[in-house]
């Protein structure tokens, strides 16, 4: 009678070895990005100066590094051994964080809908402040140029906003050789060069603005990406479906052993 009541009652080997394998990808990987921030941060002596972490007046890529790294860790973690050792509190605390995460994402997405313009002007004061700190740390340089080669485009709405930086505003008493200039990465490539032109854009702004659509790519990063989007529409759509469809499907796997642990437990206790 005994052997009965358990033959109705089994946790799901598949569904446990499944979460168990998929999550412990995730917790390596968390591991890895977080330990390149660590890694980073301390290139850049910031860990033997903790505050220096709010020095600079722009984002700091190690940033998205450490955050991204440190939710797949806890998440890896969570699912791994709440399915490894049939946990159902770190299994239902899996759960319920890539809930409030998918939650989030929907959440954005609707606002950033809703709310366009306005995301715009935040998209636009995140660029200038970044504009502002481009000499301040070698991550956000190499992001900031990225950026506008990528997208060939040049400040957030157009060159002029490299005003914004001290290095290449116009004003008379700056005194440095990249005054009324814009970075490298505002250049139009030329295919027949193989080594690039640091120097290309000196002096570029000096110029009429007829003249330096010659030499820069003359639109801003802001228009540019929401090009972009609307050529991209498919692909980012399909990756956010695809994401969200991940996610619950996660949360359902790790209700289920969740019912099936549970379960078995119970028979345990009526026995």
């Amino acid at each position: 009678m005994t052997g009965n009541q358990f033959k109705g009652h089994e946790v799901s080997c598949c569904i446990k070895y499944f979460i168990f394998g998929f999550n412990i990808l995730f917790w390596l990987l968390g591991m890895a990005l977080v330990g390149i921030a660590l890694w980073a941060w301390s290139e850049k002596g910031v860990l033997s100066n903790i505050s220096s972490i709010t020095d600079l007046g722009g984002l700091d890529p190690v940033w998205l590094f450490m955050v991204v790294g440190g939710v797949m860790f806890i998440l890896g973690f969570a699912g791994c051994i709440g399915a490894l050792r049939e946990n159902t509190f770190l299994l239902k605390f899996f759960s319920v964080f890539l809930g409030i995460i998918f939650f989030l994402e929907l959440t954005t997405g609707v606002l950033a809908f809703v709310f366009k313009d306005w995301i715009k002007d935040q998209l636009n004061l995140f660029i200038n402040n970044n504009i502002r700190a481009y000499r301040d740390d070698i991550d956000l340089q190499n992001l900031i140029d990225f950026t506008q080669e990528y997208w060939e485009c040049c400040g957030a709405f157009g060159a002029d906003d490299w005003n914004l930086n001290i290095y290449f505003n116009c004003t008379d008493g700056n005194p440095s050789r990249e005054k009324c200039g814009v970075p490298f990465s505002c250049c139009t490539k030329d295919p027949a060069e193989d080594v690039i032109n640091t120097q290309c854009g000196y002096d570029i702004r000096a110029k009429p603005d007829a003249e330096q659509k010659d030499y820069i790519n003359v639109k801003g990063c802001v228009p540019q990406f929401e090009k972009w989007l609307q050529d991209n529409l498919t692909l980012v759509a399909g990756i956010f479906i695809g994401v969200a469809l991940l996610q619950i499907f996660g949360i359902c796997l790790a209700q289920n052993l969740v019912s099936d642990i549970e379960a078995v437990r119970a028979s345990c206790f009526f026995t």
